[in-house]
């Protein structure tokens, strides 16, 4: 394991975190070679405990035999780029949170059949494009009942490194993938689809008729103008949360934990 001390800003190598933006690391064109990073010991762990596999490391030199310890135990193959708090700072464009960083390689994104297949709830993310939105709704589904992600394309990628860290590896946990078929496609897999929106048809969150489904697939909206007309007239039931004092909305990953809670799986 090759430890380099980083002196500038223009080592080569280190603009895996540095110069590249998360689009170019996400790479559309070829996904194979895509990238991500994970921030901070605790998810790197849960990233490598789930087959994840590490690219390079960026590291505090006062982590290397603290709180990394243990990672540059089992990355005993790659580059771990090191230096001083205010030297990465300036590198990354940020401060390190608990002064670590992991470059990992993309896995091959899973099929709608193979998301779908054996689940029983699904939550699905249409159009949240912010990224601490997204790791707060993936850490909140895997906590609670949920057997698997979908996301529109229009949805903010959860491998972004905010979101990732926001989640605190949830990530790496919940089966997920894009959805790029009408909603209505998971009718095929026996699902029922349940909106969550405001509308005159709207139904209480605890009607018995939506925790008896033996397959339910929760539909969360954008964080601004909420669900696509089309989308809500298309979906099996349409959903509100009972809320107090004339309060109508709760932000899309609170919302999204008290849904989830509430239609788990054998609840």
């Amino acid at each position: 394991m090759p430890i380099i001390e980083l002196t500038s800003l223009n080592h080569p190598g280190a603009d895996l975190f540095s110069t590249l933006t998360e689009a170019q690391l996400r790479n559309r064109l070829e996904p194979d070679k895509g990238i991500f990073i994970a921030e901070s010991p605790k998810v790197i762990r849960v990233a490598l405990n789930a087959g994840y596999k590490p690219l390079a490391l960026l590291c505090e030199r006062k982590h290397l035999t603290g709180d990394a310890a243990d990672i540059l135990a089992r990355c005993t193959d790659i580059p771990v780029y090191t230096g001083e708090r205010e030297l990465l700072a300036q590198l990354t464009g940020y401060v390190l949170t608990r002064g670590v960083l992991c470059a990992m390689h993309r896995p091959a994104l899973l099929s709608l059949e193979e998301v779908c297949r054996n689940a029983r709830r699904l939550a699905i993310i249409d159009g949240v494009v912010d990224s601490t939105n997204i790791g707060a709704i993936f850490r909140s589904a895997t906590a609670l009942g949920m057997d698997a992600l979908l996301l529109t394309p229009n949805s903010c990628d959860p491998l972004n490194r905010r979101s990732i860290r926001v989640s605190m590896g949830s990530v790496f946990l919940m089966p997920w993938t894009w959805i790029k078929v009408p909603l209505t496609a998971l009718h095929a897999w026996g699902f029922r689809l349940a909106a969550m929106a405001l509308t005159h048809r709207s139904i209480p969150l605890d009607t018995p008729t939506l925790k008896a489904e033996p397959r339910l697939a929760i539909i969360m909206g954008t964080e601004g103008d909420g669900l696509p007309q089309q989308t809500i007239a298309e979906a099996d039931y349409v959903v509100r949360i009972p809320m107090f004092h004339d309060v109508d909305s709760l932000n899309v990953a609170a919302a999204s934990a008290v849904a989830f809670w509430e239609l788990r799986k054998g609840n």
